[in-house]
């Protein structure tokens, strides 16, 4: 009997993944059983349970698969040469979230996935984790500006990128919940609130 190609598995995987995920948006996360995710997917039980024992379980990947992106693509954006302007990191990385939220992107899942973490250790460990690591590269950014002579060299670096910080994730809830934010407008409050890091040919 042929063996199932790993090509066979992921695509599976990746059916049960956007099925449970096209729910969760749909319908929340507490209110989706496994058998409304057997019927989205169009799966038995049994095909399900092969790949995930629980509910949580799929959250917790699909959690995990976002930080990963998240993360790498911010990495690059503050780690870029020349160094980014901070409305240029801005813009980028908003647009990215925006993709990710389109139809029933992952992003779309942040809000619960936020509030499940409260309680549930695996997510809470996956959602706590990405937002330490993307305070993390905000720091790194904040030091490389300061270094680069568009910051004070005085910058308390570690309170710069706590706030910055907060910048995804209320772009997240005004996107999502608002409906009325863009990376545009982002990037135009950052150029706002930063003159002193943007060359005075672009003011």
């Amino acid at each position: 009997m042929p063996r199932v190609s790993e090509e066979h598995l992921e695509r599976r995987r990746r059916q049960i993944i956007d099925a449970a995920r096209a729910c969760f948006i749909r319908k929340g996360l507490h209110e989706t059983s496994m058998q409304d995710i057997f019927a989205e997917s169009g799966l038995s039980a049994g095909a399900v349970y092969r790949y995930f024992k629980s509910k949580n379980e799929i959250v917790d990947e699909i959690v995990s698969t976002t930080r990963g992106d998240l993360l790498s693509v911010l990495s690059e954006l503050v780690e870029a040469e020349p160094l980014l302007e901070p409305d240029e990191v801005c813009l980028a990385m908003c647009t990215h979230i925006r993709d990710l939220a389109e139809g029933n992107g992952p992003v779309r899942m942040a809000l619960q996935a936020w509030a499940l973490a409260a309680h549930d250790a695996p997510v809470g460990a996956h959602v706590r984790e990405t937002m330490v690591g993307i305070r993390d590269l905000w720091t790194v950014y904040a030091r490389r500006l300061a270094a680069a002579g568009r910051l004070s060299g005085d910058v308390d670096a570690e309170a710069a990128g706590r706030v910055l910080f907060g910048l995804f994730p209320g772009f997240i809830l005004q996107y999502v919940l608002l409906g009325d934010a863009t990376p545009e407008i982002f990037a135009r409050g950052v150029r706002s609130l930063f003159p002193a890091a943007v060359p005075a040919a672009r003011s």
